[in-house]
C-alpha cells in the first residue's frame, strides 16, 4: 500500500494519536515511553517520525533525538515543533537512515516496520545503529477486516529472536488512551535489548 505522506501532513496530527493534542493521550504515550525508554538520558533514533510528536515527548525526557522521516513535509512540520528542546530532523528512509557511522541508545519505530519490502533486514540494520546494550522500541499492529495490514506480534518476536538479547512484547489495544478512542485491531509494542 503507497500512501502519498507528503499530501497528508497537513492534517496528520489531526489524529489524536499522532498530534498527541488531548492532554490525556499525550500523558498515555509519554508514559510509555518512560517505560520503554532507558531510564538515563540517552541518543534516540526516531525512524518514520511523521511531524515528530513522539520524538518530542522523548526529547522532553531528556533523550538527545535525531528523527527521520520519508517525507518532506512531515519532516518540514516536525521541524517545526521542537522550540529549543534537543532534536534534529532528517529527511530520509527508515530502512536506511542517513545517519552514518552514529550510534544510538535506542532506535524508537512506530507503525513503519510493516510497510517495508524487508522486515527481517531492517531489524539486522537498525540492530546495527545500537550501541551495546541498547534498545529497538517498536509499536506495530494489523489492523483491517477484509484485508488487513501490519505485522503479527509473534511474526515480529521471531524476526527479533536471532537479534536481541531480551525481548518483552506489551499489548496496547486495550488501552483507549493511546489511540483516543477503543480500538479493536491488533496494537502492541516490543521492546528489545540487544
Amino acid at each position: 500500500m503507497r500512501v502519498d505522506w507528503d499530501a497528508r501532513a497537513a492534517s496528520f496530527d489531526e489524529e489524536p494519536d499522532h498530534g498527541l493534542r488531548d492532554p490525556d493521550v499525550r500523558a498515555a504515550w509519554a508514559d510509555r515511553l518512560r517505560d520503554w525508554l532507558p531510564d538515563r538520558p540517552g541518543d534516540l533514533l526516531d525512524l518514520g517520525c511523521g511531524t515528530g510528536s513522539l520524538s518530542l515527548l522523548a526529547a522532553e525526557g531528556g533523550h538527545r533525538v535525531t528523527g527521520v522521516d520519508l517525507s518532506p513535509a512531515m519532516v518540514d512540520r516536525a521541524r517545526t515543533k521542537p522550540a529549543g528542546r534537543h532534536a534534529v530532523f532528517l529527511v530520509g528512509d527508515a530502512a536506511a537512515p542517513p545517519v552514518g557511522e552514529e550510534r544510538f541508545d535506542t532506535v524508537l519505530v512506530r507503525h513503519v516496520l510493516w510497510t517495508l519490502p524487508d522486515p527481517g533486514r531492517a531489524l539486522r540494520h537498525w540492530r546495527d545503529l545500537l550501541r551495546p546494550g541498547g534498545r529497538l522500541v517498536l509499536v506495530e499492529g494489523v489492523w483491517g477486516t477484509v484485508s488487513p495490514v501490519g505485522i503479527p506480534a509473534d511474526r515480529l518476536t521471531a524476526l527479533l529472536t536471532p537479534l536481541a538479547g531480551h525481548t518483552r512484547v506489551e499489548r496496547l489495544s486495550d488501552d483507549p488512551r493511546l489511540w483516543g478512542e477503543e480500538v479493536a485491531d491488533e496494537r502492541y509494542a516490543v521492546v528489545a535489548t540487544v
